[in-house]
């Protein structure tokens, strides 16, 4: 029986949505009120089977919650005849299932009621092809009766006449191979040779065709780009949300998982080989090809993403000395993996730095050449752990900074990660304090909607606020600055007089939606705790670029480079307002997209950049900011909006009068000693 005093703690995977709803509700009506779409056309009807979910088994410390799914009510028959039909007895429907304890549910993407949009395109950049693999077609001699050297003895001293490739391999898929091919076609076959040394394929004839996967896997988001490696063109990309964040929406949440459960490495490791699997099918039917026809892979992805892919525990990333498994480039089969390529397809990992920067931060060093650059750069790879160099040709610095989901819309009381419905952009009248936004799948800002019922369906707005994402929450918390409802140390203004701002107690938040701009029909506020939240992701990143600008004695840069699917579609001048980045010229600051992604396709285009890639991780100087003893000073410095007593010049004219004020103390040193870095 329902019990409406009793209250259980769901959280919604993959958006991120949490809440507390009474015992006995309908999962399906829980996630309504709590903002997550599901499928359902039948109404509750057990007719569409659209409202599928999963309930995760485990132990969450990050949450507080232990989940299993006893902690919905019982399945019925009907529900078990219709999952059972469908194959999937690992799901409840929505509908049917009613909360009687806490549980962690993931939302399957064919459920989703919104879908999320994944925004990690390439970017075009001049490559030298020159890949790992590639194919050839030679004439090799018939066998002859007294002739012993065998057929593949025959093909290896064809490949060196033809080639002056010597003491080749071959893999045991391509031998079983190898006979029937040579006689199918007058002896003459094409083979494909990785890194000149094996053979990884033999076909019968003449052949064509070399396909390879560039892929970035993200804490949140994996993103691929299928090339065809003889012109470098990219022919799919694709992306897929990472399933691992079903266990933790940050590095040291899943590495908690891990820990705290004995079968949490298995499960991670399985999730993201079923999701790059499905990825690489996805990519390879846009391009009118199979996943088999995958010949060589290149990925990236920070440490602890590279240990689960590996189905390596990750429990030495979690504390001081931050141990990796292995910091070196590595190859490794597909098939040995679980992944559905050619079998004789390898997958080149990229090196990593130091226990948390990883080889998505090589990826971006590759894609966007500080090492080459004269200017002083500043390169940050936004995300849950933000990756950060410094440098330029004669020396660089890299760091990492564990900024946490919050710029994901994690841990932010309406947030939402980036679908139809979520705000992207905040504007707010310094004079009224009146807001308006505008959300993604919409074009008009909110102020010119037209919510009038009678309103003709055109000039209604198609999608009203669901929640609000990073690139939002960013842009929020800077224009509440601006307009003074916030004050610097980012506490509500308790002197700001506005209809908008509302107190319990002592605690602030502003009313940034109304209820019929919503699709909740309840206010959309940002709370003093989102404020707080963004804070203190702001502080660890800025803390940890500020610690390599002390190591190199600049209190300035020539450039700031934003990489990331996050950092992409921050506004910089909202970035740089709230302090996320240090004072730069704005129009020296500059998105650049997936730049690790980018990193891994020139790899996986580029043999030699492989070899670059292990050359770069030895020079590259990586500063521990965790155990940097004035990283807790920065840190609380940056708590301020922008920044307690750093400079900020370039944006002086917009800051409020106080903050613009302090915002021209010090004249920036833009070059440093030599001797500071003190390399050896």
């Amino acid at each position: 029986m329902s019990n409406d005093t009793t209250q259980h703690q769901l959280i919604f995977m993959p958006s991120g949505r949490r809440g507390k709803v009474a015992e006995g509700t309908a999962v399906l009506d829980a996630a309504r009120q709590l903002g997550v779409e599901i499928e359902s056309i039948c109404g509750g009807r057990l007719t569409c089977n659209k409202c599928r979910i999963q309930v995760e088994a485990g132990s969450f410390a990050k949450h507080g919650i232990k989940s299993h799914p006893d902690h919905l009510s019982p399945m019925s028959d009907d529900e078990a005849y219709l999952l059972e039909k469908l194959n999937s007895l690992d799901c409840r429907l929505s509908c049917q299932a009613q909360v009687q304890g806490d549980a962690l549910i993931f939302v399957p993407e064919e459920s989703r009621g919104q879908k999320q949009i994944i925004r990690k395109s390439a970017t075009e950049r001049v490559i030298e092809i020159a890949p790992a693999i590639r194919q050839i077609y030679v004439q090799v001699d018939n066998a002859e009766l007294g002739e012993h050297r065998g057929d593949w003895g025959r093909l290896q001293d064809a490949i060196a006449a033809q080639e002056d490739l010597h003491n080749l391999t071959i893999d045991l898929r391509a031998l079983r191979k190898l006979q029937p091919a040579l006689r199918k076609e007058k002896w003459a076959v094409t083979v494909i040779i990785w890194q000149e040394r094996e053979v990884i394929d033999v076909q019968p004839g003449y052949a064509e065709g070399i396909y390879g996967l560039a892929v970035d896997i993200g804490s949140t988001t994996v993103a691929g780009h299928l090339c065809d490696l003889r012109s470098g063109q990219i022919l799919a990309t694709e992306s897929v949300m990472n399933p691992q964040v079903t266990y933790g929406e940050d590095l040291m949440s899943r590495i908690s998982y891990a820990i705290e459960n004995k079968d949490g490495v298995t499960k991670m490791h399985e999730a993201v080989i079923e999701a790059l699997n499905k990825l690489a099918a996805r990519a390879a039917k846009s391009a009118g090809i199979q996943a088999r026809h995958i010949h060589d892979a290149v990925f990236v992805g920070n440490t602890t993403m590279v240990h689960l892919l590996l189905g390596i525990h990750p429990q030495e990333l979690g504390g001081a000395p931050f141990a990796l498994a292995n910091r070196d480039g590595m190859d490794i089969r597909a098939r040995e993996l679980g992944l559905r390529f050619h079998p004789g397809a390898f997958v080149h990992i990229l090196p990593a730095q130091a226990g948390h920067v990883g080889a998505d931060n090589v990826g971006v060093l590759l894609a966007e050449e500080p090492h080459q650059q004269e200017d002083i750069m500043l390169v940050i790879d936004v995300g849950t752990n933000a990756e950060i160099v410094l440098g330029n040709r004669e020396w660089l610095l890299s760091a990492s900074s564990p900024t946490g989901p919050a710029f994901e819309g994690a841990q932010i009381e309406h947030g939402m990660r980036a679908a139809p419905g979520a705000i992207e952009r905040v504007r707010i009248d310094p004079v009224t304090k009146e807001p308006r936004f505008r959300v993604i799948g919409e074009e008009k800002w909110s102020d010119s909607w037209n919510l009038a019922a009678a309103a003709p369906p055109e000039e209604q707005p198609q999608h009203l606020a669901a929640g609000i994402c990073g690139s939002g929450i960013i842009e929020a918390v800077a224009e509440l600055y601006l307009a003074q409802v916030l004050l610097p140390d980012g506490r509500f203004n308790p002197n700001c007089p506005s209809p908008r701002l509302q107190w319990e107690g002592p605690r602030g938040s502003y009313v940034l939606a109304t209820e019929d701009e919503t699709t909740s029909e309840r206010p959309l506020r940002i709370t003093q705790n989102d404020v707080r939240n963004i804070q203190l992701g702001k502080s660890a990143l800025y803390a940890g670029a500020k610690l390599l600008m002390n190591r190199a004695n600049i209190t300035e840069v020539d450039k700031v480079i934003l990489a990331g699917a996050f950092g992409s579609y921050i506004d910089t001048k909202h970035a740089m307002v709230l302090g996320l980045i240090p004072n730069c010229d704005l129009a020296k600051v500059h998105a650049v997209g997936n730049a690790a992604g980018d990193g891994a396709r020139i790899a996986l285009l580029n043999k030699q950049k492989r070899l670059e890639a292990q050359e770069l991780v030895e020079w590259v100087t990586y500063v521990e900011t965790a155990v940097d003893p004035d990283f807790q000073d920065e840190f609380a410095n940056a708590i301020h909006i922008p920044h307690a007593s750093d400079s900020f010049s370039h944006i002086a004219d917009i800051l409020p009068q106080k903050t613009a004020a302090s915002a021209n103390g010090t004249a920036p040193r833009r070059r440093r000693r030599r001797a500071v870095l003190n390399r050896e």
